[in-house]
């Protein structure tokens, strides 16, 4: 979805005022932002429920194959499960690293860490046999390439 430049001063706006400690019910209503949305000084963020995040992935197709590439800086092959079945791919994995046991407090929180999991119903039928799928992980992008099935055209049935 695109931003308007409207979008962007709400959201710098919103970023001001989650810092400002004396924020008032009049300041908070002219910045569209509500005072109790805005954590008391003793008091902490919520924490996110547990539920695994989700890898973005490209999806394409050339003459024979099929790829998929994913973005998965920071995560070692070790960490990574990659399962297909019935035409059915399964990237998951822990993304680990971003737990500080000397944190005191959180001021801006962006990067997931944690379990990732991603299925994707793969468009086209590909051969999943050993040698027919290939995956390397090179500068934080796991590529997955599959050989493409060879799926004949139609046969035309007489009816008599």
């Amino acid at each position: 979805m695109a931003r308007s430049n409207n979008d962007d001063m709400l959201m710098e706006d919103e970023l001001a005022a989650a810092f400002l400690d004396d924020a008032s019910d009049e300041e908070a209503e002219t910045k569209n932002v509500a005072v109790d949305d805005v954590p008391a000084e003793d008091e902490e963020w919520e924490e996110p429920e547990d539920f695994p995040g989700q890898l973005a992935v490209d999806v394409y197709e050339t003459a024979d194959k099929l790829v998929v590439k994913a973005r998965t800086a920071g995560i070692s092959k070790n960490d990574l499960d990659v399962t297909i079945s019935d035409n059915i791919l399964t990237i998951s994995g822990v993304l680990s690293g971003g737990e500080d046991e000397q944190t005191t407090r959180w001021h801006i929180q962006e990067c997931y860490w944690g379990e990732f999991s991603r299925t994707i119903a793969l468009p086209v039928q590909v051969r999943e046999e050993d040698g027919s799928v290939k995956a390397e992980l090179k500068d934080g992008v796991l590529t997955i390439t599959f050989d493409k099935e060879k799926v004949e055209a139609p046969k035309r049935i007489d009816v008599q």
